[in-house]
């Protein structure tokens, strides 16, 4: 059985998404595998940060996190990126991460691996689907194997959301519940099962050959 690194690479303003990274990472290491939790880097200036005390504390309770790096996205077999909705879209900071990662696409480095997302939202209905569908719009440019939760656990049913594990937050007085981190570990361990399948696939591929 092959040995997989995960890399969870997110970015949140007021905490939602940091929570839902922490226990993908969690649950991605209690799979067995090697996991790196990064966050994007910020590009909102200091006064718009002030602006919300909730944002200003997130920021100062994941400092400690590294930022993203493209040998990060290297370093993956699996990758699970993570951003709120905007307009239906990810957000800047997540695709600035993205558009540098030319040089790792253009040498092939991106392809072959697998990729998943998770999302959070306002309102029910504030874009989550295009949102995880528009980030996945980019993994076909990569090359990569999407690997989404589908309906393929019974607590799917509730949650509602094939696509990737999701949350409403509203103004942020929504906190992450149990219905979320439950298809946080639902998706995190498909994502480290097919991982580990493919991984082991390539092997036995390449013991043939």
């Amino acid at each position: 059985m092959a040995d997989v690194n995960v890399a969870v690479i997110y970015y949140s303003a007021t905490g939602t998404l940091a929570t839902i990274a922490e226990a993908i990472a969690d649950t991605a290491k209690k799979a067995g595998a090697e996991v790196r939790l990064r966050r994007v880097k910020e590009l909102a200036p200091d006064a718009a940060i002030d602006a919300n005390p909730a944002w200003r504390a997130n920021v100062e309770a994941t400092a400690g996190i590294p930022e993203a790096e493209p040998a990060d996205m290297e370093w993956a077999d699996a990758v699970i990126f993570g951003t709120p909705t905007r307009f239906g879209n990810v957000t800047s900071q997540l695709k600035q991460f993205l558009d540098i990662l030319g040089p790792q696409w253009q040498a092939g480095k991106l392809a072959d691996k697998v990729y998943s997302g998770f999302t959070a939202s306002s309102t029910a209905h504030g874009g989550q689907e295009t949102t995880l569908l528009a980030l996945y719009n980019t993994i076909h440019h990569f090359g990569g194997v999407i690997v989404s939760p589908g309906y393929t656990d019974p607590s799917k049913f509730v949650d509602g959301n094939p696509y990737g594990t999701s949350h409403v937050a509203g103004q942020g007085e929504l906190p992450v519940g149990e219905q979320t981190l439950t298809a946080a570990r639902v998706q995190t361990r498909r994502v480290v099962r097919f991982t580990r399948a493919i991984k082991d696939g390539f092997a036995a591929e390449a013991a043939r050959s």
